[in-house]
């Protein structure tokens, strides 16, 4: 038996490990199945090249629990290793098995570097965060010479023993002795949890345990009906041909769609399209990305995106290597290229990222590009859903703005659309004001600005709808990017004002008349909420409109988004009360003899103003509904 020290620049290694190395325990079980996966890739390669000349035969990784024992293994039939080779690469921690392989065999096969994920001493050591005594159990594949299996000792201090021993097979297995602080790691449903989290598409089968399923026997019972029996086979953890490492040529849309399913069993609706990533030059990158549909919440929806390398899982936070404002979309990106620390959790920024993060953003445009192009009828019927990720993304990456504007879309309140360029041409030249400035009106809510719209729309003018939970913000982005052109909400004031033309209508009340007009509504509009405000408007116009001005709207509306205005938010809500000089009930309530009726008119059309807003509430609707009984009766 051979007993010694590891070799290590310091004897405080174990506690590091335990504590630093790995932000989270559970990793080492992935390190473990990546490892098992490299010997395993590594002996495929071989006898592709004819270096290995023996059967291949069953290549399954095998975890099992004994919690009884406190054991957890993990085995495989990969390359094994000799006494020499354990040696090397269990006990001077400094090397690493992968990179000497690939140096080995560079350019002497299709497998290259990317097939081969572990380095087998670091990962393997995290083992010892959950272990009070790891066992390696290992045999070589190679004929002639020591062809004995080697056992490996080590109770988590520096000393560790080693001894020839017998095995029948090759490969090797590794035993962890779980230690009392870990002993959700020998419960089934904890492992399980782990291995579908971190190993669900490795490219070799993974065995754990046992499951049963109801299958057809392929008989019929007596009404002709198929019979069902009870069948426990083995449960294989792993996909190891997801749809993201084929060729696209080779998958249908079924198959993005099923694999989609697999990815969010939970998510029960279909994605609106997809996009396959695959990139060899000049760095690697596969993946599949889907467009869901979006709630109006969007911020549950991000996480969404898995990364991995080789194959292997490694985060759901892929900020940095996403745009941001495509970490709203679902799916898979697998690539070798990215940089990550010993624990393959946390992801450090650096040049190849940003190079990646630009190509995604790039096949994602040209996608959308594509789309628009093919089948405009389609890309309409879809921009609802994929609006939030367009605008996002052209708020927030000036490249994608300058692709997106070819086929971002406006909608108007009729549900009609229009690129960018085609609107400005139906809206020219009605909408410009007396300052040639083009003005686009927009609503937020059909509903509850109807009354504008339709006065809007009978000067000749339409309205967009910009009801998208970002769409507050996004109209800033256009305001700044349109030249000479404003965006005013359609109830910021009234019609006339919004775009200002050179004919002003002559007012029916003189400035005295407005003068006595105003104390009867001054005494019913709180003067800290409401500006009195006359104006010549149409006689069919309404009697008394209530506006909010742009500014005080739109910052509003961007505080509750949280804009960086939060202060906005708690300001007091101030509307002007714009009373129509030229309509007829305006007069009759100047003339009116019965100061009581008069007062009773005013509270009237204000409250009238008012419940079109939806500002009467409480007492204030109560008293409107009585007195509006009371005016009908007279």
């Amino acid at each position: 038996m051979q007993k010694g020290t590891i070799n290590v620049q310091t004897e405080n290694i174990f506690p590091i490990i335990k504590k630093f190395l790995y932000s989270d325990h559970e990793i080492f079980l992935r390190e473990l199945i990546s490892n098992a996966v490299d010997a395993t890739q590594k002996l495929k390669t071989l006898a592709s090249m004819d270096k290995f000349k023996g059967e291949l035969g069953d290549l399954t990784i095998y975890v099992e629990v004994d919690k009884k024992k406190k054991l957890l293994k993990v085995r495989d039939r990969g390359i094994g290793m000799t006494a020499e080779e354990l040696d090397k690469y269990i006990n001077q921690i400094a090397f690493s098995s992968a990179e000497e392989f690939i140096k080995k065999y560079k350019g002497k096969s299709d497998a290259d570097k990317n097939a081969l994920i572990g380095h087998f001493g670091l990962g393997f050591y995290s083992s010892f965060m959950v272990s009070d005594k790891v066992e390696i159990f290992t045999k070589t594949y190679k004929k002639g010479g020591p062809t004995k299996a080697t056992r490996w000792e080590c109770d988590g201090s520096p000393e560790y023993s080693m001894e020839e021993i017998e095995r029948e097979d090759r490969g090797t297995e590794v035993v962890l002795h779980i230690n009392d602080e870990s002993k959700e790691f020998l419960e089934e449903y904890r492992i399980l949890e782990l291995l579908k989290k971190y190993s669900k598409f490795l490219p070799i089968p993974i065995q754990f345990g046992m499951e049963k399923s109801y299958e057809k026997t392929g008989l019929k019972d007596k009404d002709g009906k198929d019979e069902y029996k009870d069948v426990e086979k083995p449960r294989i953890i792993n996909n190891t041909k997801p749809a993201w490492t084929q060729k696209p040529a080779d998958l249908k849309d079924e198959d993005y769609k099923s694999f989609y399913r697999e990815l969010y069993p939970m998510n029960f609706e279909d994605p609106l399209f997809h996009i396959h990533l695959n990139v060899d030059y000049p760095f690697n990158l596969t993946g599949i990305l889907y467009f869901p549909k979006v709630k109006r919440n969007f911020e549950v929806q991000r996480d969404k995106i898995q990364l991995y390398s080789n194959q292997v899982f490694v985060t759901d936070s892929v900020e940095g290597i996403v745009p941001d404002f495509l970490t709203l979309l679902h799916g898979v990106i697998d690539s070798p290229d990215i940089p990550l620390n010993v624990s393959r959790s946390y992801l450090q920024s650096d040049a190849s990222v940003k190079k990646i993060s630009n190509h995604i953003m790039k096949k994602v445009s040209d996608k959308l590009e594509e789309l628009f192009k093919n089948s405009r009828e389609e890309f309409e019927k879809k921009w609802d859903d994929i609006k939030i990720f367009i605008h996002y993304g052209m708020l927030s990456e000036p490249k994608f703005y300058d692709k997106a504007e070819k086929f971002a879309l406006f909608k108007n309140v009729d549900g009609k659309y229009f690129t960018y360029e085609d609107y400005k041409k139906l809206i020219e030249p009605a909408q410009k004001d007396k300052d040639k400035k083009l003005v686009y009106l927009y609503s937020t809510d059909k509903e509850e600005q109807h009354a504008f719209i339709e006065t809007a729309k009978e000067r000749g003018y339409d309205v967009l709808d910009m009801s998208g939970v970002i769409d507050n913000h996004f109209i800033n982005t256009l305001e700044q990017k349109f030249e000479n052109s404003s965006f005013t909400r359609v109830d910021a004031d009234v019609v006339d004002k919004l775009i200002k033309k050179e004919d002003i209508q002559p007012s029916k009340l003189s400035d005295k008349d407005q003068e006595k007009l105003k104390p009867l509504f001054e005494k019913y509009a709180a003067k800290e909420k409401y500006s009195i405000v006359f104006e010549s408007l149409s006689e069919t116009d309404k009697p008394v409109i209530i506006t909010q001005p742009e500014f005080m709207r739109r910052m509003k509306d961007m505080s509750k988004l949280g804009g960086g205005m939060d202060y906005m938010g708690s300001l007091p809500d101030s509307y002007n009360l714009v009373i129509n000089s030229n309509h007829k009930l305006i007069s009759d309530i100047l003339n009116e003899p019965d100061n009581d009726r008069q007062e009773n008119l005013v509270k009237q059309v204000t409250d009238l103003a008012r419940l079109s807003q939806n500002l009467l509430k409480g007492q204030e609707l109560t008293d409107f509904i009585k007195r509006s009984v009371e005016l009908i009766g007279k």
